[in-house]
Order: C-alpha cells, then structure tokens, then sequence
C-alpha cells in the first residue's frame, strides 16, 4: 500500500505540490484516511497546497 500511496502522490503534484483536492480524492481511491496521505506527504518532504480545511498546515 505504502508504495501505491507514493506513487499516487508523485503523479498528482502541480508545481511540485500536492493539492488537497488531490490528497482526498488519493485517500478516497486507496480507501484510506486522509491524515495518512498528509503524513506519507510529510516524509516525501512534498508540501500540500490550496487546503481548505486545515487539515494539511
């Protein structure tokens, strides 16, 4: 699972960021919790941009 979620990350960047709409849907199709893409996003140093909901500081 760990290297699905990596790679399903790296195809969604935009200039090099992770949109939060983007993490969601990535946590929806893996079915699994968001904060697990916003911690597997802090130890690939990739940083989560537009986030609405403050869940990705």
């Amino acid at each position: 699972m760990t290297r699905e979620l990596e790679e399903e990350m790296k195809t969604s960047l935009v200039e090099g960021k992770l949109p939060c709409a983007e993490a969601f849907r990535i946590a929806k199709k893996l079915k699994v919790a968001p904060k697990q893409v916003g911690d597997m996003a802090n130890q690939m140093n990739i940083r989560v941009s537009s986030c609405q909901l403050g869940c990705f500081p």
